[in-house]
């Protein structure tokens, strides 16, 4: 985890003055759940993700914790991924990336593509 994040964690700074850290590049909501990853990382690390995935249900491959965490809309899981690359938290890079890859696994090109022209199909 960047030392950034570690720095924000950190209780003991109570009493020293807050000092503001720009981050054009992430947007307070995706701040806020990137802080709560953050906090729950902290208390409870997330096991090492295995490779190949042994499901595609990211419950059978995380936590259950980190399995709900990731359980968000596309494009908050794609903002997540992008801050995380960002902000150097390796964690949740690794999480959120396993995330989209379990959502494409199973699933070919032929009903990808099958899916977007079914419009050549019809009569």
């Amino acid at each position: 985890m960047s030392e950034l994040v570690k720095g924000m964690l950190e209780d003991d700074n109570d009493d020293e003055e807050v000092t503001e850290i720009p981050l054009p590049n992430v947007k307070a909501a995706v701040l806020r759940k990137v802080i709560e990853f953050c906090q729950h990382y902290q208390k409870e690390p997330m096991t090492e993700i295995e490779k190949p995935f042994k499901s595609a249900q990211m419950a059978e491959v995380v936590q259950s914790g980190y399995a709900d965490f990731v359980a968000v809309e596309q494009v908050l899981l794609f903002e997540l991924i992008l801050a995380a690359n960002y902000m150097d938290i390796k964690p949740l890079l690794d999480l959120t990336c396993a995330t989209v890859a379990s959502m494409i696994k199973g699933k070919t090109r032929r009903r990808s593509v099958r899916r977007k022209n079914k419009w050549c199909e019809e009569p």
